[in-house]
């Protein structure tokens, strides 16, 4: 037996390549991967890898290692000098990597902090065993994140219901099924055991198209729709340049989003208010469409382009409370669904809170 089939052989007897034609190249071996304290991460690069960006390339590969890192917080940790290529250190995210190069993350890892119980009041429209019902007041972001450590959702009912949260949401969002924004009122559902938990995520997931969820929200926009009712169908997704604000777009890159909307009361044509219905569930949805068909809520900063010069056609009465209101109009009014426990249909309602019903009664001259 020649070289070549002696290397061949023992190439095919550790499994580098298949046997499939008797002309295939001999693949390089992989790079042996160095031995590393604790915190740091290599990955060797493979060639169908080769000439991927940076910070790509480790995003795909922390992935496999079952990390998940944002892009954002890969490009940081490049900047920080956290990543080397074959031991030199890498500083510019769109560098590309080559085949059989050893790209070195140097991330120590921090246990996740867990949310602790605080003392801050809930208002419950429903509890048992599997699930309780909340009526979130403006505000009140509903579980931690970045900048929102405390204060939350999760830490009042971490307080309330103890060790009786699902755990399928995960250490910071422990029976959190679905969110409203921070500065939207209105009802919310929490799990309190894994199967209310598996049974409320697959009617939230089909947002009541074919199953019992009922969701309706009531908001407060500027002007008058024509029609006494209609339909949004737009895509929606990330602003491209303000990445905390949505945006309507259109084609791979935008999300389906559908919003059903009716007109309930009309203030003299200067603003309305409406019923919203969700058919998706994409953040800021009703913001965003309501926005892009010329009618804004009333009080959002981010959407509601034009308000001061909006606001200043209002009585006097209603400028005021607007002023005071500092947040979008925005209240989760309706929410039901079938218990994905005992099968009893559930449907609750909350009246406007105190903001949004001063702002209703001054637009109405009442």
């Amino acid at each position: 037996m020649n070289q070549y089939a002696k290397q061949r052989q023992a190439r095919l007897a550790s499994g580098w390549y298949e046997e499939e034609d008797d002309e295939v190249d001999l693949a390089p071996p992989p790079p042996a991967l160095p031995s590393l304290p604790q915190g740091q991460h290599a990955f060797a690069v493979e060639p169908d890898e080769a000439g991927q960006r940076l910070d790509l390339f480790l995003g795909h590969a922390a992935t496999r290692g079952g990390a998940h890192l944002s892009r954002a917080r890969i490009k940081t940790l490049i900047g920080e000098g956290a990543v080397t290529i074959d031991a030199a250190p890498a500083s510019e995210p769109k560098t590309k990597v080559r085949a059989g190069q050893v790209v070195v993350l140097d991330m120590p890892e921090a246990a996740p902090a867990e949310p602790q119980g605080e003392n801050i009041p809930l208002t419950v429209v429903y509890e048992d065993d599997h699930l309780i019902v909340i009526d979130k007041p403006a505000g009140l972001v509903v579980h931690p994140a970045a900048g929102h450590e405390n204060g939350t959702l999760v830490n009042a009912l971490i307080a309330h219901c103890g060790t009786s949260l699902s755990g399928i949401g995960g250490v910071k969002r422990p029976g959190i099924v679905h969110r409203i924004d921070k500065d939207t009122s209105g009802l919310l559902v929490v799990a309190k055991d894994d199967a209310a938990h598996q049974g409320l995520a697959a009617l939230f997931a089909d947002h009541g198209r074919s199953g019992s969820l009922v969701r309706e929200y009531r908001a407060f926009v500027w002007g008058e729709p024509e029609r006494s009712s209609g339909s949004v169908d737009a895509p929606i997704g990330r602003h491209t340049h303000q990445r905390e604000k949505m945006t309507i777009m259109r084609g791979s890159k935008g999300r389906e989003a559908v919003t059903h909307w009716e007109k309930l009361e009309s203030f003299g044509g200067q603003a309305s208010l409406i019923a919203c219905r969700l058919e998706t569930g994409r953040t800021h949805q009703i913001r965003v469409h309501m926005a892009h068909i010329g009618h804004p809520l009333l009080g959002d900063a981010v959407y509601g382009s034009g308000f001061k010069t909006k606001a200043s056609r209002l009585p006097e009465a209603a400028r005021a409370v607007l002023a005071k209101l500092h947040r979008q109009a925005l209240h989760a009014a309706v929410l039901g669904f079938e218990h994905p426990v005992t099968g009893e249909e559930l449907l609750f309602e909350s009246e406007l809170p105190p903001d949004l019903a001063a702002l209703e009664e001054a637009l109405s001259g009442r």
